[in-house]
């Protein structure tokens, strides 16, 4: 299965953390997304949040000049209904 990518660049912290966060609710343990992103201070928080949330991250190849993570989902998020 092909992650969906999210393209975050133009957004400053934290957004691109909250929208990770959100982009991360409802996905399975083990589904991925991509996230790409262009701000300084998210190639450090984003990495941050998803340690401490359990979710596995890496840095892959650039998009479009831009930093680029795989997130992937390592337990389920609660529900916030």
């Amino acid at each position: 299965m092909t992650a969906k990518r999210f393209d975050w660049r133009g957004h400053r912290c934290p957004l691109p953390v909250i929208k990770t966060e959100t982009a991360l609710r409802g996905l399975a343990p083990g589904d991925s997304i991509l996230v790409a992103v262009d701000d300084p201070l998210a190639e450090i928080d984003l990495p941050h949040y998803c340690r401490a949330a359990g979710h596995d991250i890496e840095r892959i190849e650039d998009f479009d000049g831009a930093p680029q993570f795989r997130v992937t989902c390592k337990r389920a998020s609660p529900d916030t209904r």
